[in-house]
């Protein structure tokens, strides 16, 4: 098997002869945010299935590429779709892009998800600051030898969402008229949604939005040094708080009409960044 250090350096020496600039921010989008990729000026787009050691894209709503270029005068890299622990890779392929951005000389991170409310005032169509999250059912990404070119073997986890950042989104919402709220990601490993009880449990515990991805890319960003902006779309309530029967035709539908806010929040809170 071809060591991680050098998938990285590979997929990341593809990407700058592909692109011809260093970026600076580094945007992932999540299952039906999409349209955020159209706002990239002078696009240079890469299909996944090109760069070594990434993955094509299996989920609806993923178009499965980079789009590199100009988002409010600053160079990006946008993920239009991820990679997810439930399509069957491991946490070293889940995380690779963000290893590879590390590689690239990337610092700020923008992560973003199609996520199910549990927090009363979430409901479809809302749009959630991420402040906190919990990882107890995410296999750490960090698990096995340490990369130290990248980070140290414990790191500290007390911010991993960046104060400042969160600020910035704040002040943006509150200029374009974009209600927001903020609260706490949960990870669920999925495919499956989760059930009422696991919803009730971890609503004990203080989370707010339920979802299937962001956490391991958050947590190897952390590693990295990144700075970090994690936003939930709530997409649906959590299971047992609808009802009705959950479904991702339902979170790409919720997802497009909400498409607006988020494209004008994000693509707005950049310039601030």
């Amino acid at each position: 098997m071809e060591n991680i250090i050098d998938v990285i350096n590979n997929a990341a020496e593809y990407i700058a002869d592909s692109i011809k600039f260093t970026p600076e921010i580094a945007i992932i989008l999540g299952s039906g945010l999409g349209p955020l990729a159209d706002e990239v000026q002078s696009p240079v787009v890469i299909k996944y299935s090109d760069i070594p050691g990434f993955h094509a894209s299996t989920v609806k709503g993923h178009a499965g590429e980079l789009v590199c270029g100009m988002i409010s005068d600053k160079k990006v890299i946008v993920m239009s779709g991820r990679f997810h622990y439930y399509e069957g890779h491991d946490m070293d392929a889940v995380t690779l892009p963000i290893r590879v951005f590390a590689k690239l000389g990337i610092k700020k991170l923008i992560v973003t998800n199609a996520a199910g409310g549990i927090k009363s005032s979430l409901n479809p169509g809302s749009i959630m600051l991420i402040t906190d999250h919990l990882s107890y059912m995410c296999p750490s990404p960090l698990r096995g030898p340490n990369l130290d070119e990248f980070g140290p073997r414990f790191k500290d986890m007390t911010e991993v969402y960046t104060k400042e950042y969160i600020e910035a989104a704040r002040m943006t919402a509150k200029e374009h008229n974009i209600p927001v709220d903020e609260g706490v990601y949960c990870f669920f490993r999925g495919p499956q949604y989760e059930t009422p009880a696991e919803i009730r449990g971890i609503a004990i515990l203080g989370a707010d939005a339920a979802g299937m991805s962001t956490v391991p890319e958050a947590i190897v960003a952390r590693h990295c040094g990144m700075k970090i902006l994690g936003i939930s779309l709530i997409t649906n309530k959590a299971a047992g708080l609808s009802p009705t029967e959950l479904s991702h035709s339902e979170v790409t539908a919720i997802a497009k009409k909400a498409e607006l806010n988020m494209v004008t929040l994000v693509k707005n809170t950049i310039s601030r960044l």
